[in-house]
């Protein structure tokens, strides 16, 4: 069984509600059809219900029916979700004109709809930009507590199953913060851990990657890594973490070994964790162009709720995956 398959089961098993802003949106709709059809999660579909169907009868999909579909200008939660909007917004002027008028944005009541726990996890941006689909995210789900930036994980999956575990690494942050500082690299690495055991099923071995392992280089870079580390053990103590590790170190065993002998990481990581954005983006491109390695993702870490941003050019079997992707998200929550 694939991970994609086992990913797939493992959202079947937790039925979670996941909710569809874009929904009358062609790609959307075939993929909720696959969805249904395989039993992955509950569907909730958002936009008008007459164009919503009458687009679902034009594709010959026969089980949009059975999806639950809401009408954001119309519904009997709406002065629920204002209510709500307002109470938590009120700090920063919002007013209940204000919130009255953005209520009826899809994007909105998805997120509105997970914080008053109607909806376990929200996949959009096949029509909308990432800006447009995280800012209701930040403004009203926010972040776990704890963590104070949302990064990006890919997974990778190699065809040598020589690396990682059994040919699987989790690579972070390829995907948001350009720059972390050490506290918030520490966060994306305990994120990373939470990502790597909801989506990929295994314990996480997280290396903290730099250009030194172990001291063998001196530079303010290096010092970063380190307090990093340290930073992330006394966030969670319970976590398999070492650092700073050069990448052939963390991923070769013998490179470990040598390098680094007295680290129960070196050569067994399955986690990696790059410095900045530009080190982690790079990496995962030429490792899935060089390397042919299939790389999910990003999957969107940091959120206290399961909320992922997909591409405009998205294909429909990649809307399946990711709802699976936040169905086993929302599982482990």
């Amino acid at each position: 069984m694939t991970l994609l398959e086992r990913i797939k089961e493992r959202a079947k098993q937790g039925k979670k509600r996941i909710v569809l802003p874009e929904g009358a949106e062609h790609r959307t709709l075939r993929a909720a059809e696959i969805l249904i059809k395989e039993d992955i999660a509950q569907i909730i579909l958002l936009g008008n219900p007459e164009e919503l169907l009458s687009a679902a009868r034009d594709h010959n999909l026969s089980r949009i029916e059975k999806a639950t579909i809401i009408d954001p200008r119309s519904h009997p939660d709406k002065e629920k979700y204002i209510d709500l909007m307002v109470e938590l917004r009120k700090h920063k002027g919002l007013t209940r004109t204000d919130a009255e008028r953005l209520i009826e944005d899809p994007l909105y009541l998805a997120t509105l709809m997970i914080k008053a726990g109607d909806a376990d996890g929200e996949v959009a941006g096949a029509m909308n930009s990432t800006g447009d689909v995280l800012r209701p995210a930040f403004q009203y789900v926010r972040t776990k507590p704890g963590i104070s930036v949302v990064s990006g994980a890919f997974i990778m999956i190699l065809k040598d199953r020589e690396y990682g575990e059994d040919g699987i690494l989790v690579f972070a942050d390829c995907a948001v913060h350009p720059d972390p500082t050490e506290s918030e690299l520490a966060e994306i690495a305990v994120a990373t851990a939470s990502t790597t055991r909801a989506i990929a099923g295994f314990e996480p071995r997280i290396a903290m990657l730099s250009f030194s392992t172990m001291g063998s280089a001196k530079h303010p870079m290096v010092d970063k890594i380190i307090n990093a580390t340290r930073i992330a053990r006394e966030m969670a103590p319970d976590l398999q973490i070492d650092g700073e590790l050069q990448a052939d170190a963390a991923i070769i065993d013998t490179i470990g070994q040598s390098k680094a002998p007295g680290s129960s990481i070196a050569g067994k990581a399955n986690v990696l964790i790059f410095p900045n954005l530009e080190c982690g983006n790079i990496a995962y491109k030429l490792v899935q162009r060089l390397a042919h390695a299939e790389a999910i993702g990003p999957v969107l870490q940091g959120m206290a709720a399961p909320i992922n941003d997909l591409s405009r050019g998205c294909s429909v079997s990649d809307i399946v995956n990711l709802v699976a992707i936040t169905a086993s998200q929302a599982s482990r929550e």
